[in-house]
């Protein structure tokens, strides 16, 4: 399982795309795809069939895609491991989250062997590509309502031995809230990403006129949006605006994205769906 969440691929890099074109898409078509299918859909994308094709063979080596001929046909299905991870990453994705303060946070102390350092090496990028404020070395903090997830990220990554959870743990600090979560966190990161996300899709959003987009418009922009999109939530802890900077701009880009999202999801499913049933009877 390990390599199958997001965190090893950079947002627009082919490799990226082909991951949110499979997680958007290959499941509502049944778990599997022709690979003449995938190849020509990606390439509406913007993406060249030799770019498509080294990306599956390094998806493939994941265990993401396997390899699989139905009616002659070659194609890629879905293993069970990367079924179970998608539902994951929707749920981190398409699902908005805002901490209270009184539910309490999981507090996670790890311990690698000293020659063990790439392990511990991976174990700190994990856990703060999850989100995860420092508190000390080897003491990370996040909201309680991440406890289950940070654990079954850190199970597939085989990393969980070295970690101990602290759940539902009371917080009392010396300081205002905010000025420890501006200690344990880079929240001036995330807030980036967030600024970002705005500036590059808030123009595309309003330029929207009256001349209805086609299928294949919005299935590009679905694919970009979602794939640009896809590692903020696992950064952003959504903390609680209390503990927060006052101009914060999570909430904007998150409005943003669900707007998006579900103005292009619809059409974008309809378009991929009528592609693929058009190559399979050659109409």
């Amino acid at each position: 399982m390990h390599g199958l969440d997001d965190f090893d691929a950079r947002p627009g890099s082919i490799t990226s795309l082909l991951r949110t074109f499979v997680g958007l898409h290959v499941r509502k078509l049944g778990g599997w795809i022709a690979v003449a299918d995938l190849v020509g859909l990606l390439r509406e994308a913007g993406l060249t069939a030799t770019g498509v094709r080294s990306a599956v063979s390094r998806a493939k080596a994941k265990g993401l895609l396997t390899a699989e001929v139905r009616g002659g046909t070659p194609g890629y299905v879905l293993p069970e491991g990367a079924s179970r991870m998608l539902e994951r990453r929707d749920a981190a994705i398409f699902s908005r989250h805002r901490h209270a303060v009184e539910d309490g946070w999981c507090l996670l102390s790890y311990s690698v062997p000293e020659g063990m350092r790439p392990a511990r090496y991976r174990l700190r990028r994990l856990l703060t590509q999850l989100g995860c404020g420092t508190v000390a070395d080897g003491l990370c903090i996040a909201p309680h309502r991440r406890a289950r997830g940070l654990e079954s990220h850190l199970e597939d990554a085989g990393l969980r031995r070295w970690v101990t959870v602290f759940d539902a743990a009371d917080l009392r600090t010396s300081e205002d809230l905010a000025a420890a979560c501006a200690l344990w966190w880079d929240l001036d990161a995330t807030a980036t990403l967030h600024r970002d996300f705005l500036e590059r899709f808030s123009e595309g959003a309003a330029a929207r006129g009256t001349d209805a987009p086609s299928g294949r418009d919005d299935f590009v922009t679905q694919l970009r949006v979602v794939d640009t999109w896809r590692p903020i939530p696992y950064l952003d802890p959504g903390l609680a605006l209390e503990a927060l900077p006052s101009d914060w701009p999570g909430d904007a880009a998150a409005d943003l994205f669900a707007e998006i999202d579900a103005r292009v999801s619809g059409p974008a499913a309809e378009y991929v769906a009528r592609a693929v049933t058009v190559s399979s009877t050659g109409e």
